[in-house]
C-alpha cells in the first residue's frame, strides 16, 4: 500500500523516493511512503489562503464543537487504528495512550472552548487598562489567529497523539496546519487523518498531510507561519537556524529528547509504599512504548544506601515483564518501532557502556515473536557510581528501555543531579516527606517543564510520571527544547497574535464585544432578565429605583448573616477607623442591589452562575440611598449535556451608586440564561391558529402521511401520554434509553427519516378515526386541553412512551413540543 499525501484538498501520491515501512514485530512490509514531486510551496499557500480564511472566520466556540465532532467520529472507528498500531510494536496499553489519549486531547480542548472561550473569532485577553485621568481613553489586548500556516513535524513514537495534541491547539486557535509525521509509523497517522477528512467536519484547507520525508517544505515558510517540532534536540536546533525560519521571524516551538529523572526520597525505604511505587513507576516508564517516550525515566536517582535495594527490586520487576508480540495478552512490552531505530539504540547503549556499568541486561524469551524478524530490545539498566564526575548519563539519551541508576547523599545533591540533565520535560519525586519534596522541587524546578510528585496519598488517582495532560504545560527548558505545548488555554497563545487596542469606552466595546465601563448604555422597556440568551445584546442596561438603607437593615443583616464585625454593630469602636458611624455590610449592598435589579417574573434567566471582581469603594451609611445600573457586559456560549436546558452565560456589570452618584460598589455577576427554543409552545390558541392553515390538500414535505393522518397521530400520542390507553412497552433498547431521554432537552430537531417502531414493518398507517379533517382538528384541540388539565391536576404523573420510555410531566411536554414542531414543519404550518 502506497500512502497518499493530502495536499491542497487532494490525495496525491509521490513519484520517486519511496520509503518502505515494515511491521516492527515480524518484519513484513506494511506500506510505502513517498513525498517526491509534491509542490510544498503551493501547499503552504493553500493553507495560508483557503485554510486560514475558513478557519479564522469560525468562532472559538464553533472550533471547539468541531474538535468534539471529529473526536467522536474517530472514536467510532478506533478498532482499525489499534490493528495498525500493533504493527508499530505497541501493546494494547501503549496504543490506548496514543490513540484514545489523542482523542481525549480533542475532547479536553473542546470542553475548554465551550466553557471558557467566547463565541467570537477573537479573544479579549486581560482587563481593560485605564490610561487617562477621566477614563475616556482606555486600552486592552485582543488575540487573533496568526495569519499563516503551521507546519507540524511529529516523532515516530506517538503517531496519533503526536498529531492530535498539536492540532487541538492550532485548530482551536484558528490556524491551519500541514502535518508531517515520521515516515516509520506514518501508516497509522495516515489512516486517522483520512477519517478526519472523510468526517466532513473540517473546513477546506484546515489540514494537510505530508506522509514521508519533509523535502524542502521549510524553505517556503515566511512571516505569520509557525513550525512545531518534536524530535531530537540536534535536529531541532538545525531547523531553528534555517534562514527561512530565523530570517522571517517564523514562530518555532521545539519539544526535544530529554534525560528525565525520578528521585527516590530519603524516607522511601524498602517496605514503605513509596519504595514499591517508585519501582513500579520506573519499570512502567522503561517498558511502556518500549521506552520510546520523550518523557520516559532515563536517570534513576536514589539514596546511596538504597542502590542495592533498588537494583534488586527493579531487576525482579523487569524479569517479570513479558516481551513479544503485542497481539498476545501475555505481552507487557512490545518492540522498537523498527530495525533502523534499534541500530541507533544499540550504538547509544555501547557509548553508555564505555563509561558506566551495565547491571541489568535481561535476556527475555519472546512471546509469539523472534529477535531475527522483529525489532525487539530487552531492558537495560546502568549504574553510574560517580554521577558528578561521569557525565555521559546526563548527556546521552538511549531512546528505548534503557535507564541509569545513580546515588545521592541529601536533597541538595538530588536536586543538583536532576539539573545536570540541562533541561528536562519532567522530573518526578517519590516521597512521603513533604519537607524533602518541597526543598528538592524548588531547587530543580528551573530546569524542568513539569514536576510529578508521587506517594501513598495520590497513587490511586495518579496519571503517572510520563503522561502529559492537555490541561498542563508539556515542554521544558534547555535540551528539552524550550518549548511549551498544551497547558490548557495557554497552549493557544503560540498560534495567536496579541494586539493592544486603544480607544474610547465606546470604541473598545465595539471592537471587543465586551462592555467597557463608561460606554453608552442601551435602555429599553423590556427587562434584561426577560430576554433569551440570543436576544441579550452587550450594553443592554437597566437603571433601578432607589433604596434608602436604614439602621434596621444593618442590624437585621448582622443577625441573619451572623456577621457582627464591630464596624457594623458598635458605634463606640470606630475611633481611628475610616468610618464615621456604623456602616452597611458590603454583602448587604450586593444583596440589596440584586433585590433592585432582578425581575420577579419567571423568565429565561435560570440561575445565578457566579460572582467576579466585587469591589467596594465608599461606605454606605444608614440614610444613604443606593441605585443600581445593570449592564450586559459579555456573552459566553455554553455547551450543555444531559438533562439541562440549552443555555449560555451572560456576565452583567453591576454598578451601585449613592445619592451623590458616587460609585460605592462594582461587581460582575454571571447568570445562566436559557436559549430560545425552536419548538412551539403547547398553547392551544396559537396551535388552533396554525391548524387553520391545514387543509385536505396540504401535501407533506416528507413522508406519506395525509394531513388528517398526521393530526390523528399527534392526538393518539397525546392520549398515550396521559395513560389512555397506557402504552404496553417501550421499543427502544434499555442501553439507549438514557441517551434518548437526554435528547429531549436539547434543541436538535427530530430526524425526518426516523422510523416509528410501533408501526407495522410494511409501514401501513392506522385507519382514520374521524370522518373528515375538521372533526380531527376539533378532537385534537379538545384532547390537547385534556392533556394540559391532566398534568395540572397530576403533576407527579409518569406514563410510558413507545420511543422514550417512562416520562414525567417535564419530559412529556418537551417531547410533545418537539413532536408537534416536527409534524407541523412536515406540513408547512410553521
Amino acid at each position: 500500500m502506497k500512502l497518499k499525501n493530502y495536499i491542497s484538498g487532494q490525495w496525491i501520491e509521490g513519484n520517486g523516493h519511496e520509503i518502505p515501512l515494515y511491521n516492527a514485530v515480524n518484519g513484513e512490509l506494511v506500506a510505502i511512503s513517498d513525498t517526491s514531486g509534491l509542490d510544498f510551496e503551493e501547499a503552504l499557500h493553500f493553507g495560508r489562503t483557503i485554510g486560514y480564511k475558513n478557519l479564522s472566520s469560525m468562532t472559538f466556540y464553533d472550533r471547539g464543537e468541531m474538535l468534539k465532532k471529529i473526536a467522536l467520529y474517530l472514536l467510532e472507528r478506533k478498532k482499525k487504528y489499534y490493528e495498525l498500531s500493533y504493527k508499530t510494536g505497541a501493546t494494547h496499553i501503549d496504543s490506548w495512550v496514543d490513540i484514545e489519549g489523542g482523542f481525549g486531547t480533542f475532547f479536553t480542548y473542546s470542553g475548554l472552548a465551550k466553557r471558557m472561550l467566547p463565541n467570537t473569532p477573537f479573544w479579549v485577553d486581560g482587563d481593560t487598562q485605564k490610561i487617562s485621568a477621566n477614563g475616556t481613553h482606555l486600552g486592552t489586548h485582543i488575540l487573533t489567529p496568526s495569519e499563516g500556516v503551521s507546519v507540524q513535524i511529529n516523532a515516530y513514537n506517538f503517531p496519533v497523539w503526536g498529531m492530535l495534541e498539536k492540532l487541538s491547539t492550532s485548530l482551536l486557535a484558528g490556524v491551519p496546519a500541514v502535518v508531517k509525521p515520521s515516515p516509520y509509523s506514518s501508516y497509522l497517522t495516515n489512516e486517522v487523518f483520512k477519517d478526519m477528512i472523510e468526517s466532513g467536519y473540517l473546513p477546506e484547507g484546515a489540514v494537510q498531510l505530508v506522509c514521508g520525508e519533509p523535502g524542502n517544505i521549510l524553505d517556503f515558510v515566511k512571516d505569520g507561519d509557525s513550525v512545531v517540532f518534536t524530535g531530537s534536540a540536534n535536529t531541532g536546533r538545525k531547523l531553528k537556524a534555517l534562514p527561512s525560519i530565523s530570517g522571517n521571524a517564523v514562530r518555532f516551538n521545539m519539544e526535544a529528547d530529554s534525560l528525565n529523572c525520578s528521585i527516590l526520597g530519603l524516607d522511601a525505604k524498602p517496605g514503605t509504599p513509596e519504595f514499591d511505587l517508585f519501582i513500579k513507576e520506573v519499570k512502567n516508564e522503561m517498558t511502556t512504548k518500549a521506552g520510546q517516550k520523550c518523557t520516559a525515566i532515563r536517570r534513576i536517582i536514589v539514596p546511596e544506601n538504597l542502590v542495592g535495594d533498588v537494583q534488586n527490586a527493579l531487576s525482579k520487576a523487569l524479569d517479570q515483564t513479558k516481551i513479544g508480540n503485542p497481539l498476545s495478552r501475555e505481552t507487557k512490552m512490545g518492540s522498537i518501532v523498527g530495525k533502523e531505530q534499534m541500530q541507533i539504540l544499540e550504538e547509544k547503549v555501547n557509548l553508555l557502556k564505555a563509561e558506566t556499568e551495565i547491571i541489568y541486561d535481561g535476556k527475555h524469551d519472546l512471546v509469539e515473536a523472534n529477535y531475527e524478524n522483529g525489532a525487539f530490545f530487552t531492558p537495560k539498566v546502568f549504574y553510574n557510581d560517580k554521577p558528578f564526575e561521569k557525565n555521559i548519563s546526563h548527556e546521552l539519551e538511549a531512546f528505548g528501555p534503557v535507564s541509569t541508576i545513580m546515588p545521592y547523599k541529601d536533597a541538595e545533591e538530588a536536586a543538583a543531579l536532576a539539573k545536570r540533565g540541562k533541561g528536562s520535560l519532567v522530573g518526578s519525586i517519590v516521597s512521603h516527606d513533604e519537607k524533602f519534596v518541597a526543598e528538592t522541587s524548588w531547587k530543580m524546578a528551573s530546569s524542568h517543564g513539569r514536576i510529578f510528585v508521587l506517594n501513598r496519598d495520590n497513587a490511586k488517582e495518579s496519571t503517572g510520571h510520563g503522561s502529559p495532560l492537555p490541561t498542563l504545560m508539556h515542554g521544558g527548558p534547555g535540551r528539552a527544547g524550550g518549548g511549551e505545548e498544551m497547558g490548557g488555554l495557554n497552549g493557544l497563545h503560540f498560534f495567536l497574535q496579541k494586539t493592544a487596542i486603544q480607544g474610547s469606552p465606546d470604541v473598545l466595546t465595539a471592537i471587543t464585544k465586551v462592555y467597557t465601563q463608561g460606554a453608552e448604555k442601551k435602555f429599553t422597556d423590556k427587562h434584561p432578565f426577560q430576554k433569551y440568551f440570543e436576544e441579550v445584546e452587550v450594553g443592554d442596561s437597566l437603571e433601578t429605583a432607589g433604596r434608602t438603607v436604614t439602621e434596621a437593615d444593618i442590624v437585621n443583616f448582622s443577625n441573619v448573616s451572623w456577621d457582627h464585625f464591630y464596624a457594623h454593630t458598635d458605634a463606640t469602636s470606630l475611633n481611628g477607623t475610616i468610618f464615621d458611624k456604623t456602616v452597611a455590610h458590603g454583602y448587604f449592598i450586593l444583596s440589596a442591589a440584586a433585590g433592585l435589579f432582578v425581575s420577579g417574573k419567571k423568565g429565561p434567566v435560570i440561575a445565578n452562575y457566579g460572582l467576579e471582581n466585587a469591589s467596594f469603594f465608599k461606605p454606605v451609611y444608614a440614610g444613604d440611598t443606593i441605585t443600581v445600573y445593570l449592564t450586559a457586559k459579555e456573552k459566553i456560549n455554553r455547551g450543555v449535556k444531559g438533562r439541562n436546558i440549552p443555555s449560555g452565560v451572560v456576565k452583567w456589570l453591576v454598578e451601585v451608586v449613592n445619592q451623590r452618584e458616587e460609585v460605592v460598589c462594582v461587581a460582575t455577576i454571571l447568570t445562566l440564561v436559557a436559549k430560545k427554543s425552536p419548538f412551539i409552545e403547547l398553547n392551544r390558541r396559537n396551535i388552533q391558529k396554525l391548524l387553520n392553515g391545514l387543509t385536505e390538500n396540504t401535501k407533506p414535505n416528507w413522508g406519506k402521511m395525509t394531513a388528517q393522518q398526521m393530526l390523528e397521530h399527534l392526538e393518539t400520542t397525546l392520549l398515550y401520554s396521559i395513560g389512555e390507553p397506557e402504552a404496553e412497552k417501550c421499543f427502544t433498547p434499555e442501553e439507549h434509553l438514557e441517551k434518548y431521554q437526554d435528547s429531549l432537552y436539547n434543541h436538535r430537531k427530530m430526524p425526518k427519516d426516523f422510523p416509528a417502531p410501533f408501526l407495522p414493518e410494511d409501514g401501513t398507517l392506522p385507519e382514520l378515526k374521524y370522518k373528515n379533517l375538521e372533526q380531527a382538528k376539533e378532537k385534537f384541540l379538545e384532547n390537547l386541553q385534556k392533556y394540559q388539565i391532566y398534568y395540572r391536576e397530576n403533576p407527579e404523573a409518569e406514563h410510558m412512551h413507545f420511543v422514550f420510555g417512562k416520562l414525567n410531566k417535564e419530559m412529556m411536554e418537551l417531547m410533545h413540543r418537539k413532536h408537534f414542531t416536527h409534524h407541523f414543519e412536515q406540513f408547512n404550518l410553521i
